[in-house]
């Protein structure tokens, strides 16, 4: 059989609001028409043929916003924690879960001096909507700052049937009707997390929850990517349990493999989406705790294996890590040998190991905002310089060294 390939042509960047090429429009004359999908040879995939870039409407926008979020030297503000759980943590300060308590919260967190070292916000569908007290919305507040609006679009986590209390992700209904709203709200990229754990005793994370979690994130992404949104896909492997940090590594591999073959399956362009994993750490009832030089070892080599290099940029979760050791980890991981060769941006998306010490600072008191914001100024700055490898301390954050544990919640 003769070998197929896409046709080599310059295409004309596309505006949201321009409407997308025919396919037609960049085959030579002498080329025969498409043949249907299943007959195609292997290699050609949407991002390989040149179709996203047609087909799509948003394609250039899409791939410009991903870049920019994995600028160098910045990274990503998970502020997209649901109301139960903000309720949670308003809780510890002492304040009532109020739809105006948590716009105070957040008000705290966008209007503060971040821009140099934040360039993406994410946020919850809630606060997506809301505005400060005098009026400017949230999303104008961040893009003054060069900041880019996200929203968290899954609607959290159910349990699997038929496994040992593994989890699948909710959300994909009515999804691409949310994602026209979120768009013209002002978010440019998504959110969707999935979660596996580690067990020995029951197997997890099973093949059944792998594919599952894998077939979501990659249809969520699909579905994100035709209505304007960058995808940021989340398969998040659990801290949780005693097993050491090379069964870290197989098993965060492992889930990569599925969730990049399921991404391809659905044409996700990869250029136009980022990554969310964890850092390859041990189990935190492991007896076999390492340092972070081996961490950052074992967190590369897994990328290295698993990632392909069209992605612009990995923005790895804190996933209970301490301030800290999120902070030291991110660092050495863009500063190790063969750190250099990384094709995208090594980078992050914090949510606890930027937030827990700044709401603590500010307890619900604006008597406290100035010195909260400033905290959280010096926290962006620490990973931003982390993310160049050029973090030399000492930590902002008074009580750094505390892992931010949080346990998982079903829908």
């Amino acid at each position: 059989m003769a070998p197929c390939f896409a046709p080599s042509v310059a295409l004309t960047a596309l505006t949201p609001h321009a409407s997308p090429l025919s396919a037609s429009s960049f085959v030579p004359s002498n080329v025969p028409a498409l043949q249907p999908r299943s007959q195609r040879c292997s290699l050609r995939m949407t991002f390989e043929a040149g179709l996203f870039e047609t087909e799509n409407p948003y394609a250039a926008q899409l791939k410009q916003t991903a870049q920019y979020i994995a600028s160098r030297g910045s990274g990503i503000l998970a502020s997209d924690e649901s109301n139960s759980t903000t309720g949670k943590r308003l809780a510890t300060i002492g304040l009532e879960n109020t739809e105006q308590n948590r716009r105070r919260w957040r008000q705290l967190l966008y209007t503060a001096d971040i821009g140099d070292y934040i360039s993406g916000a994410i946020m919850f569908e809630e606060t997506l909507y809301q505005s400060a007290e005098d009026g400017t919305p949230f999303v104008d507040i961040l893009r003054a700052k060069g900041i880019v609006p996200g929203i968290k679009v899954d609607t959290g986590l159910t349990a699997l049937p038929r496994t040992k209390g593994e989890t699948a992700t909710t959300g994909l209904d009515g999804l691409p009707e949310r994602c026209k709203k979120y768009y013209q709200q002002g978010a440019r990229f998504a959110k969707w997390r999935a979660v596996m754990r580690i067990g020995k005793a029951d197997g997890a994370p099973s093949d059944a929850a792998i594919l599952e979690n894998a077939h979501a994130l990659a249809r969520y992404a699909h579905i994100s990517q035709a209505n304007g949104l960058v995808p940021i896909v989340e398969p998040e492997v659990l801290l949780d349990g005693d097993h050491p940090i090379e069964e870290t590594a197989y098993y965060t591999e492992r889930v990569l493999s599925f969730t990049f073959r399921a991404l391809n399956e659905y044409d996700v362009c990869l250029d136009a989406a980022l990554l969310k994993p964890n850092m390859v750490n041990p189990g935190t009832d492991s007896t076999q705790q390492v340092d972070a030089q081996t961490v950052a070892k074992y967190t590369l080599q897994t990328m290295m294996r698993g990632v392909p290099p069209a992605m612009p940029g990995i923005h790895f979760l804190s996933g209970g890590m301490s301030d800290q050791e999120a902070t030291e980890n991110l660092n050495l991981l863009n500063s190790i040998p063969g750190s250099e060769n990384a094709p995208w941006s090594l980078n992050f998306s914090y949510g606890r190991a930027l937030q827990m010490a700044v709401l603590r600072t500010w307890a619900g008191d604006d008597a406290n905002k100035d010195k909260a914001q400033q905290l959280l100024a010096a926290l962006a700055k620490a990973n931003g310089e982390a993310q160049l490898g050029k973090y030399t301390g000492p930590h902002p954050s008074p009580g750094g060294k505390t892992r931010n544990f949080q346990p998982l919640r079903l829908v």
